[in-house]
């Protein structure tokens, strides 16, 4: 986490930055100590969860 508390906001809608990016394994840490996923999920420090956001895949259609 950051060592400067007073510039990372909460968990939530405010601007938050990386401290630690691992794109080869699809994870970021952020300065609140979240973890956001390359799915889209996210992980907070409370335990919290955010899911990914998942479309299902569409069928081909036959002709």
């Amino acid at each position: 986490m950051c060592c400067n508390r007073s510039s990372c906001p909460a968990s939530g809608p405010a601007p938050r930055h990386p401290v630690a990016a691992h794109p080869e394994q699809g994870w970021t840490l952020l300065c609140d100590g979240s973890i956001v996923f390359d799915d889209s999920g996210e992980l907070h420090p409370d335990g919290s969860v955010v899911p990914p956001c998942r479309v299902p895949a569409q069928r081909p259609v036959a002709a």
